[in-house]
């Protein structure tokens, strides 16, 4: 039997634009989710794996699957249900799975044949014998996977063309931010596969580096931290040799020993979420970690990268506490803190997150038009009515951020500072003019977004019509 795995694309999503930005292939990486269930799956079905990512395929020139499995993050959802529909238009059974189809079930049982929410692993063999015997359900309720029993994710089953090959080591977020879903879907419970596992499939990735796909690599607790000193030494004795990046919590830099195993281990880069230059806003985001304990932040930043590790900060624009300047007071932020990356976000209330039912019930939703608006809901646009910025506002605000963040003379003063530190001014380089190229391809898609969307964001819709809950 044909098993058919797809990663469906966001045209309005310009970081995977490979084909448009040739900076872009050191965005991206394998969907590991699918991946994941490859290795899952029994050997008497063949597989493909489909990332539209790299470009889009003429499915009906390909074999005829028996079965085809759709992921979705909030952003992909539109374009899932439309590849779900040609193939169910060709007589093919279609589930689809990912975070959007947990918290948006019902939205989603009604465009696929089947649903799988929370996490997949225990319910996907269910899933295959069911199709295999012509009784799919309309829906599997997967609970949280024993990561003891997870299987080595199949990295054979992509081809070449990405910088980035990707694993996960741990699952579950206790810090439970207000505007993210991971706590949610994946519990508070840090859990953390066998080192040995996550070793052995760290030599089955081909490409040249590698993402750690986790939400926060370290965790939060004195146990959590040990773990990971722990995976670092095995990784160095493992002689891997291979550059990663990962996601971490501030409190990464409180450890010289952690930040040395790490950087011996492999570690180029850590992605951290310092949210907001205010601690205003950190309460609204409830972010409490970032508040703990009178933090000096560039100081903390300036740890890790004493270790030849760069440094990406993420930021939210929108905040009920934000207004006129806060652009350039993140990218003031950012360049005080030294970090040598920016990702500076729209607050964007997704499904099944506490930020969601707060803007619900305010009726602030503004873009709820759904299926179709999901296809906006890439952090990347404001969909929703901000109390102290307007539509022209907020995308104002944004665009001084990037111009300021990314200007030459501030990225010749980063890559000088690098050269000094000894820190890879290379990937920095490439890195600034990635996201500065990104960001133009930004600017074009807000000024396509106040044309076709202004008058309606600015003159609102009925939010309590449409909106769909977490079943």
């Amino acid at each position: 039997m044909r098993l058919t795995l797809i990663n469906p694309s966001n045209p309005l999503v310009t970081v995977v634009r490979v084909n448009q930005n040739r900076w872009n292939r050191f965005r991206v990486w394998k969907p590991l989710g699918l991946m994941v269930l490859a290795g899952l799956t029994p050997p008497e079905w063949e597989i493909s794996i489909v990332d539209e990512n790299l470009g889009v395929p003429d499915y009906a020139a390909m074999p005829r699957p028996d079965l085809v499995g759709v992921t979705a993050f909030t952003s992909q959802a539109n374009r899932a249900y439309e590849v779900a529909a040609s193939f169910r238009r060709r007589g093919v059974p279609v589930v689809m799975g990912g975070i959007h189809a947990t918290t948006c079930s019902d939205e989603a049982m009604e465009r696929v044949d089947a649903v799988v929410t929370g996490e997949a692993e225990a319910v996907w063999r269910q899933v295959l014998d069911d199709v295999a015997h012509g009784d799919l359900r309309r829906r599997y309720d997967g609970e949280r996977a024993d990561l003891n029993e997870v299987p080595p994710a199949r990295h054979d089953l992509l081809p070449t063309g990405y910088f980035f090959g990707a694993i996960q080591t741990t699952r579950g977020c206790p810090l439970s931010c207000s505007f993210c879903s991971v706590t949610a879907v994946n519990g508070p419970r840090y859990r953390q596969r066998p080192i040995a596992d996550v070793v052995r499939e760290f030599r089955l990735i081909r490409e040249l580096a590698v993402l750690v796909v986790d939400d926060n690599l370290i965790g939060t607790r004195p146990e959590h931290i040990a773990r990971a000193k722990d995976l670092f030494r095995a990784m160095i004795g493992a002689h891997s040799r291979k550059p990663w990046i990962a996601q971490v919590t501030i409190n990464f830099a409180d450890d010289e020993e952690l930040m040395s195993l790490a950087a011996r281990a492999g570690c180029k880069g850590v992605f951290i979420g310092f949210e907001s230059p205010t601690r205003d806003g950190l309460r609204e985001l409830g972010k409490k970690f970032n508040l703990q304990g009178g933090r000096d932040i560039p100081a903390s930043v300036r740890r890790i990268q004493r270790h030849k590790i760069q440094v990406a900060g993420s930021f939210v624009i929108g905040l009920d506490v934000d207004g006129p300047g806060i652009g350039r007071r993140v990218a003031q932020a950012a360049s005080q803190y030294g970090v040598d990356m920016l990702n500076v976000l729209f607050l964007t209330p997704l499904p099944g997150t506490r930020l969601w039912d707060q803007m619900n019930a305010e009726n602030r939703v503004v873009l709820n038009d759904f299926p179709k608006d999901w296809e906006r809901y890439t952090l990347g646009f404001p969909v929703v009515r901000y109390k102290h910025l307007s539509l022209d506002g907020s995308i104002d605000e944004m665009d001084a951020c990037t111009r300021d963040f990314y200007s030459t003379p501030h990225i010749v003063r980063r890559v000088a500072r690098d050269v000094r530190g000894r820190r890879e001014p290379l990937s920095s380089l490439v890195s600034s003019l990635a996201a500065r190229s990104n960001a133009r391809l930004g600017r074009e898609a807000h000024a396509d977004f106040r044309r076709g969307q202004g008058e309606r964001w600015l003159r609102g819709r009925d939010t309590t019509r449409a909106v769909p809950t977490r079943s």
